[in-house]
């Protein structure tokens, strides 16, 4: 038995996106910068790629850019913009729960001169608009809220977020990192007023390797790679035919039934949610149902280690996370947003991510539920008090 139930560190290709990158790779293998029909053909790959993504999120063609994945794209908004903008002031707004690609970035900023507020959240993992509000200044130049937290799913009101922001200050850019939102649900970024849109193809059951940035045309953004002045000089070098080919296949197929898919994930994240939960002294963390993901939950197991809880659960085949899965230390630490929602330090170590995608069935739960009743009174035993 295999049971892969950690969906939001990756996912597992569509059979037909592992096709077409493989197609691309060995018979449409040309430089898209090359003038003769090799090129050309590989050219057409990228082409359509653009007009799916941009027909998905109803903007124009020449608004989304390829990267290498949702980091790079987090780090081409926020320094690209911070950069470009920086004359109109140096104050930024993000929240406590973001992921390292945009925390880490936020750090960088603050060494080169930029002043960053950390909006709180509430112990479901949302912000609060009068929080944001509050936080605004007249040097306020951007703002980077995430769509749904890659721990606990919470989601955000980036709406909200976005109408409020430009109510004050129409000048203000709005970044929202949307690598685990994107897929889950639609997302128009004219119309939620969001100028930049991070998204990582491997999230979506597309390559590794990746991803796009949705820029807004009237968005002032430098790049952060220089080269041959590939996409119009926003991101140089050879494109990734292969992965953005595959990107594209992968949206495509996504959106194609989203809704069906998306309410059988909430069905499968409701079962687990209810079967937990019939385990003495446990907590899930942050929202269930439609007021969160459909495809994460967070549930900390007192009394035991999440580290032990994974490796027993591995043993069985069940594969699930201690946290975020971006880092190059694989050792599990506190999580920050886990502290930020005010999580009990008892149970800051003890805290799993299970999550879902289309792929993961009702069986697969209840074999996952099975062995956490097996495994978790057995641990227990061995628990100092």
């Amino acid at each position: 038995m295999e049971v892969y139930l950690d969906n939001s560190a990756t996912t597992k290709a569509y059979p037909c996106v592992a096709e077409l990158v493989s197609k691309v790779m060995v018979e449409d293998y040309g430089n898209p910068s090359s003038m003769h029909m090799k090129g050309v053909e590989a050219e057409r790959y990228i082409r359509y790629a653009r007009e799916v993504i941009a027909k998905n999120l109803k903007v124009n063609e020449k608004e989304i850019v390829f990267t290498s994945g949702g980091t790079e794209s987090d780090n081409l908004a926020l320094i690209g913009a911070a950069s470009a903008n920086m004359r109109a002031g140096r104050h930024i707004i993000t929240t406590a729960v973001e992921h390292p690609a945009v925390m880490q970035t936020m750090h960088y900023l603050e060494s080169q001169g930029f002043q960053v507020t950390y909006l709180p959240v509430d112990r479901y993992g949302i912000i609060r608009l009068d929080d944001l509000r509050c936080a605004v200044r007249r040097d306020t130049i951007l703002v980077s809220i995430m769509y749904v937290n890659n721990e606990v799913g919470a989601v955000q009101p980036v709406g909200e977020a976005g109408s409020l922001l430009k109510s004050i200050n129409p000048r203000i850019i709005f970044h929202v990192d949307a690598i685990q939102g994107y897929g889950k649900f639609r997302m128009y970024p004219k119309k939620m007023q969001i100028d930049l849109l991070s998204v990582s193809g491997h999230k979506i059951h597309g390559p590794k390797g990746v991803g796009f940035l949705y820029i807004n045309e009237k968005i002032r953004v430098n790049p952060i790679v220089y080269g041959g002045g590939q996409q119009k000089g926003m991101r140089s070098g050879t494109e990734n035919v292969p992965g953005i080919a595959g990107l594209g296949k992968a949206v495509e197929t996504i959106y194609e039934n989203l809704e069906t898919e998306r309410a059988a994930m909430y069905e499968r994240k409701e079962r687990f949610v209810q079967g937990v939960l019939q385990i003495p002294d446990v907590k899930i963390n942050g929202l269930t149902g439609e007021m969160s993901a459909p495809h994460i939950v967070s549930v900390s197991f007192r009394g035991i280690r999440s580290e032990v809880l994974l490796h027993a659960l591995e043993e069985r085949g069940i594969y699930v996370s201690a946290g975020s899965a971006c880092a190059s230390n694989k050792a599990p630490k506190p999580s920050d947003t886990l502290r930020a929602m005010g999580l009990e330090k008892g149970l800051l170590d003890s805290t799993l991510r299970f999550s879902f995608s289309v792929f993961t069935t009702a069986e697969e739960i209840d074999d996952t539920l099975q062995a956490l009743y097996d495994i978790v009174p057995t641990l227990r035993k061995y628990t100092r008090h």
